[in-house]
């Protein structure tokens, strides 16, 4: 409790010193008539001026530093089911895409519109709508966590055997689904909420949160799946309830910041508006369109891999865990670049937004391209962590020898998408994604079940696909102009 007490404390004092900054400062002139608030441009060293790789880099540790946790701790569950055998390992693997699939709308998506609006908002001064987008934000999590939750429960029957799930793999799936997806509306609550402050430029707080509540997933994990002390041995489904439980815990711990003097933001009702949720939904809708195709795009390919086998299943589902592996650097950057760009969009500092994507842009395309290039050529580096079955490490090998060169392009491409969020102008970089989408999904899934490609042939496909998104992304973003 001392270290939630210290970040309280030092969320406190920066409020204070943004109120002095701020009096009488605006860029909009309609924000004179709000009461001035703590969420502001002075959140964010740097925003409107200095070294721009440097705000990034202070913006994005935070939560760069969070996801890291997540993604170890997924790693960690996928390291516990192994223990269960290849069934479990492959029937969490057909869970996968659809429940990654909900957490990017959640994060990337309807979250992104929201640290977009509120960043925007606070850059312009608009600090009464800032607050306003955060409940309007709440509202929409509980809403479409009710509709995951439903639709989780209802399409596992049919969706997983066509994934080629069948026997003790398809029961593992439905297991997990059903518990998984019983946590759908938390799950949504703990993302639009810590996107909500990182808008406000604050990263810190859903950093400890995130953090702190691992310390209660990593051991209960396994206490669940295994049965230690009191806990009973509930295999799967005790891996879905771990993630359950810890995504309930991390909700109610931001409902309570919210709540406190030390934030950013402030949790209060207000009469919903057509007008904030269109400052949410204008850029959330489109961005969830495009967490929906790279989602539909990992579904097709899981599928396809499926029809090649279970060890081609489980390989392809640890291997292509590098592609989730690097989310938590390229999520940081891209939360990060969506709110300095917003903030100095707000500002009518035009040139330097563009100037911040491009920068955010090239170090993730230096990231993700480092990454690939050390998975292609030590593929057993990854593939040892979970797995001694040789036919397994050579299916996921092949999928990282072709694949994995091209995820600088991927990292290129999502550092733009999230720019394009920040600036409203989404369409295009979506319509890369729809590229990447056909190529990969439809062309992949037709190449193997029509024309009888063979597994090579497939990922030499799904590699094309990612270079193109790159490509068409970082064009869209090059010749629009924003305003």
């Amino acid at each position: 409790m001392n270290a939630i007490h210290i970040d309280l404390d030092a969320d406190n004092n920066l409020s204070q010193y943004a109120l002095v900054a701020l009096k009488g400062f605006s860029m909009n002139s309609t924000s004179s008539t709000q009461t001035p608030s703590p969420t502001s441009r002075k959140n964010v060293p740097h925003a409107l001026n200095g070294p721009i790789a440097l705000a990034i880099l202070r913006l994005a540790a935070p939560t760069v530093l969070v996801l890291v946790v997540q993604t170890m701790v997924g790693v960690a569950e996928t390291y516990f089911v192994s223990f269960l055998g290849t069934e479990a390992l492959a029937g969490v693997t057909l869970v996968f895409p659809i429940l990654m699939l909900m957490q990017m709308m959640a994060n990337g998506g309807i979250g992104g519109g929201t640290a977009a609006a509120i960043a925007r908002a606070s850059g312009a001064g608009r600090y009464d709508d800032a607050n306003a987008l955060l409940w309007h934000s709440i509202v929409l999590a509980c809403g479409l966590g009710v509709i995951f939750s439903a639709v989780g429960f209802m399409i596992g029957s049919t969706l997983y055997p066509a994934m080629g799930g069948t026997g003790a793999t398809l029961s593992a799936a439905m297991t997990y689904s059903m518990v998984v997806f019983s946590a759908s509306v938390p799950i949504w609550l703990t993302a639009l909420i810590s996107s909500a402050l990182r808008g406000a430029g604050n990263a810190r707080f859903p950093a400890v949160v995130t953090i702190s509540g691992t310390f209660v997933l990593l051991p209960l994990s396994p206490a669940l799946i295994f049965g230690w002390g009191p806990f009973p041995a509930l295999g799967v489904a005790g891996a879905g309830l771990a993630v359950a439980v810890y995504y309930l815990i991390t909700a109610m711990w931001l409902f309570a910041h919210l709540r406190s003097a030390g934030s950013v933001l402030k949790i209060k009702p207000v009469p919903l508006e057509r007008r904030l949720f269109g400052e949410i939904l204008g850029v959330g809708l489109l961005s969830a369109v495009g967490t929906v195709q790279v989602n539909v795009t990992v579904t097709f390919v899981t599928a396809t891999a499926g029809r090649f086998g279970t060890e081609a299943l489980a390989g392809y589902g640890i291997a292509s865990r590098v592609d989730y592996l690097q989310i938590p650097i390229l999520f940081g950057l891209g939360t990060a670049i969506v709110t300095l760009v917003g903030i100095n969009i707000g500002a009518n500092q035009i040139e330097r937004a563009r100037k911040i994507a491009w920068t955010g842009a090239g170090m993730a395309f230096a990231f993700s391209t480092t990454v690939g290039l050390v998975v292609a050529i030590w593929p057993q580096l990854w593939m040892g962590l979970f797995t001694d079955d040789p036919d397994v490490v050579a299916q996921g090998a092949l999928y990282l020898h072709i694949v994995a060169p091209v995820y600088g392009a991927v990292g290129l491409g999502l550092a733009l998408y999230f720019a394009s969020q920040a600036a409203k102008r989404v369409f295009l970089p979506v319509l890369a994604g729809t590229v990447r989408m056909v190529v990969a999904a439809f062309l992949g899934w037709s190449a193997v079940a029509l024309w009888g490609a063979n597994l090579t042939q497939l990922y030499w496909i799904v590699a094309v696909a990612a270079a193109l998104y790159g490509m068409l992304t970082a064009l869209a973003i090059y010749r629009q102009t924003w305003n």
